[in-house]
């Protein structure tokens, strides 16, 4: 780490201390660790829209507000007596450490389906270790999105050979679950049709992996193209001095093939 770096940081621990501290910033100096939860969360995600932007300046700011929610929550954990930001930091090395033996030790992994493999042992040790349930679907958080958690417990189970062995039969899946789903919906029984859909949906997430597609990332992209040509639809109309509800469905597709036919010459 250059000593720019190491200073630079060191100032922003200094500032949150201050902001925190006597005399600091009212509002920061009430805050608990359940109170900033959103920002972490909501931080995170605009990462993940710098990311998909490709702006690298945009992407640097808002890693720099997630970073700050770190030293937030550590400053609050070094205020209580529990931790600082050398023990986070101290913990996260030797863990790299430790779950990279084939860097720091003896251990031969030669390929990426190697190292996760080894990762997955090592993190059961540990939870064995610490007398704490030792499940290849451990470590996965609830409160991570559906379409993602679904994918990080897949992707688990896969490591420990519970998989597909190819995407064709995957695909069967789905199309049995597709199916499944159109006779529960023929019975019209509610708690039968949201569990098909479910099935459908964790179908169509294990698809994703052999295709190599992250099914949060795709679902984002999506939503994002949907409210670009939806918006297309309602200048298209505000030009011409027309409103949705004076539109027909047709109408508003052929404006929804425009706005398709100008992202394709994008």
């Amino acid at each position: 780490m250059s000593e720019a770096a190491k200073e630079r940081f060191g100032e922003l621990v200094d500032i949150m201390a201050r902001l925190r501290g006597v005399g600091g910033c009212p509002w920061d100096r009430e805050q608990t660790h359940e109170s900033i939860k959103p920002y972490l969360l909501e931080e995170t995600y605009e990462v993940l829209e710098a990311i998909d932007e490709r702006d690298p300046g945009k992407l640097r700011e808002e890693l720099g507000d997630l970073l700050l929610q770190v030293v937030f929550h550590a400053q609050m954990a070094d205020e209580a007596g529990t931790f600082d930001i050398a023990e986070v930091i101290g913990s996260i090395n030797e863990k790299l450490r430790r779950r990279h033996p084939h860097v720091f030790g003896e251990v031969k992994a030669d390929t990426a389906q190697e190292v996760l493999f080894n990762w997955e042992q090592i993190k059961q040790r540990e939870r064995r270790q610490a007398k704490q349930s030792a499940s290849a679907l451990d470590g996965v958080p609830k409160e991570l999105p559906a379409l993602l958690r679904a994918h990080r417990l897949q992707e688990k189970a896969s490591r420990v050979g519970f998989d597909w062995k190819e995407a064709d039969e995957v695909l069967r899946k789905v199309e049995e679950e597709m199916r499944e789903l159109r006779q529960a919906m023929g019975g019209q029984a509610s708690a039968q049709v949201e569990a098909e859909l479910g099935d459908l949906l964790f179908a169509l997430v294990n698809l994703s992996r052999f295709i190599a597609v992250n099914p949060e990332d795709a679902l984002r992209k999506t939503i994002a193209r949907f409210i670009s040509r939806f918006r297309y639809i309602e200048e298209a109309l505000a030009q011409k001095g027309a409103s949705l509800k004076d539109t027909t469905l047709e109408q508003m597709d052929a404006l929804w093939d425009e706005a398709k036919s100008r992202e394709q010459k994008m």
